[in-house]
């Protein structure tokens, strides 16, 4: 099913930059690129596919993740393309996605708590963290399962937030547009997303053991706020850059 998934994204993909002046011909070591880039940054969707297969398990969940989340994920690439091919400086634009997923990071670094909740570093997290969910409530309740997500409530779910998170994760690629081909880059990231996929739902007992236990939630909760603040940073950065020319 992934592959079919993926597949059929990569014509997506095609169908939609063949009306746009980017060459199609795509090159291995462009699509090398993409895939290596994806799976080297790709720890936010990992964590995040982890913790809805731990609340939404079953056959009926793994078919709304699996397809929810690579939906998002290239959604997020092809937006990012179109943009950049019509707008080459999109700078405001780049700047609000990475201030958006910043703050969905910080919510998703929240949801890791639980799971070393005893521990005295989640209460200094917790009043680090707590005053910013309020502005994000829906994505730690749709996370932690206190919604009962419907069947497509869960596939919607999973489709919104990899593709914020897709946003900011291309936004940072947009340097690399003017070396690489696009086309390639793309199919070269929605394809690591399928590896991504396979690996992790090949045990999903594994995969869920592991996102619940405190050490791995530890890391990635901090590897969450850290991804946020240098998020932040670099918004800011743009934004100054934008004030000052």
């Amino acid at each position: 099913m992934t592959l079919v998934v993926c597949a059929a994204l990569i014509a997506l993909l095609h169908g939609i930059l063949s009306f746009l002046p980017v060459s199609l011909t795509p090159r291995w070591y462009d699509i090398a690129v993409g895939g290596t880039i994806y799976l080297k940054t790709s720890i936010d969707f990992a964590i995040l596919m982890g913790r809805l297969m731990a609340t939404y398990p079953g056959w009926r969940g793994r078919v709304a993740i699996e397809i929810g989340t690579a939906v998002g994920n290239a959604a997020g690439t092809i937006a990012i393309i179109i943009l950049w091919v019509f707008f080459k400086d999109i700078h405001i634009l780049l700047a609000l996605m990475v201030l958006i997923a910043s703050l969905v990071l910080l919510e998703l670094a929240h949801g890791g708590l639980e799971h070393f909740a005893n521990w005295k570093v989640a209460t200094y997290l917790h009043r680090f963290l707590d005053p910013v969910v309020r502005f994000l409530p829906n994505v730690g309740v749709n996370l932690g399962g206190k919604a009962g997500l419907s069947w497509w409530g869960l596939l919607t779910f999973s489709i919104t937030v990899p593709f914020i998170l897709g946003l900011d994760d291309f936004a940072g690629y947009v340097p690399l547009f003017s070396i690489v081909n696009v086309y390639g880059f793309a199919i070269g990231v929605i394809a690591a997303h399928t590896v991504l996929n396979i690996a992790l739902f090949l045990s999903p007992s594994r995969t869920i053991a592991a996102v619940k236990n405190p050490y791995v939630s530890l890391a990635g909760t901090l590897a969450f706020i850290g991804l946020a603040i240098y998020g932040l940073f670099e918004a800011g950065k743009i934004l100054f850059m934008i004030l000052h020319v």
